[in-house]
């Protein structure tokens, strides 16, 4: 395991510290190689298939990445990051993002990925391994189509809203929030790419937080999650809160990005796309709710011995509060602190 992390954190440094394209997809290899045995870890089959289907749609996508840049360095004789000029390039790089990301339409992994992974694996994979492709769309937002990006955006939010609904299991759940969230940061990152970080590292902070409690209530369905108030109520509040973060609801800190977002589209002209991804995003606070709701009804435990499970160690309890208390309370203080 150690190993693995190592690896991850190397590949991931390696392709947001790059200027040779060359470098970056080797970045992008060592992650997919490096979460590879973490997902398949169980040895359940579900988790081999998982791991398979990410294996297949990371290297199609590192494939794309290798064949954007070899396009580009033959048209125009660069292979910095920064210079990516040529149309094509530029098309097929945006594919290969998507697709390195999840977003619509090339979304069809992700949750078959996240549903076969363990928690821990999940939260890798919504969080760390979002990072590299990130880095590579706000150095290269400058090139790319503004038109087909919005679309994207549009999509993503739309889908990642839509398809949550009628899921029962939290981590199909997590992943179409993951999905509705990229949607926001795709949007803006032509017009303001530090806005795109700002949201991303926001959201990192909630979604840490949430597959944290998870993790410690050991919850994986809905069903799971009405049982939790009974055995860990001050862990069931601070996942409703970060929830509702999540879900963007004011004056909690989801909602800042969201704000700026919307403020920025507005100033770009882009007011009816604004309108639009903010009205999409009501379908993803629909599920947030159920979730919230869910972490407050109070049924009986099914086991008789389950008050062993939900002990924690110290340390994951002070990280659990110190980013809920982030995912909360950073919006409402930005004022006193500024």
């Amino acid at each position: 395991n150690l190993i693995f992390i190592i690896s991850l954190a190397m590949g991931t440094t390696i392709t947001i510290s790059s200027n040779h394209w060359v470098l970056a997809w080797t970045g992008l290899e060592i992650n997919t190689l490096a979460i590879l045995p973490l997902i398949s870890k169980s040895h359940h089959p579900r988790a081999i298939e998982a791991a398979t289907k990410y294996f297949l749609t990371q290297a199609a996508a590192s494939a794309l990445v290798l064949f954007s840049s070899m396009t580009n360095a033959w048209q125009t004789g660069q292979w910095d990051i920064t210079q990516l000029t040529h149309p094509t390039s530029c098309l097929i790089l945006t594919a290969a993002i998507a697709m390195k990301l999840g977003l619509v339409p090339f979304h069809f992994w992700f949750p078959e990925v996240l549903q076969g992974s363990p928690l821990t694996t999940g939260l890798l994979l919504s969080t760390i391994m979002k990072l590299p492709p990130i880095a590579l769309l706000y150095m290269t937002s400058p090139s790319l189509n503004p038109t087909l990006l919005t679309t994207l955006a549009i999509l993503s939010t739309a889908l990642g809203g839509w398809m949550g609904l009628n899921q029962t299991q939290i981590r199909k759940i997590l992943a179409f929030s993951s999905i509705s969230h990229l949607g926001w940061m795709t949007a803006v990152v032509i017009y303001n790419p530090k806005l795109t970080l700002l949201n991303f590292y926001l959201y990192v902070v909630m979604t840490v937080a949430v597959f944290l409690a998870l993790n410690t209530m050991k919850v994986l369905k809905l069903s799971t999650l009405m049982t939790a108030w009974t055995k860990t109520p001050s862990l069931n509040a601070m996942l409703l809160l970060t929830l509702l973060s999540l879900a963007g609801l004011p004056p909690l800190t989801g909602f800042m990005p969201k704000w700026l977002i919307i403020q920025e589209l507005t100033k770009q002209d882009m007011a009816s796309t604004a309108t639009l991804i903010a009205l999409l995003s009501l379908l993803s606070l629909f599920f947030y709710l159920r979730l919230a709701y869910c972490t407050t009804i109070t049924l009986p435990p099914h086991t008789t011995n389950h008050m062993k499970q939900w002990r924690t160690g110290k340390p994951t309890s002070i990280m659990i509060a110190i980013l809920t208390t982030v995912s909360v309370m950073l919006l409402p203080i930005a004022p006193m602190i500024l």
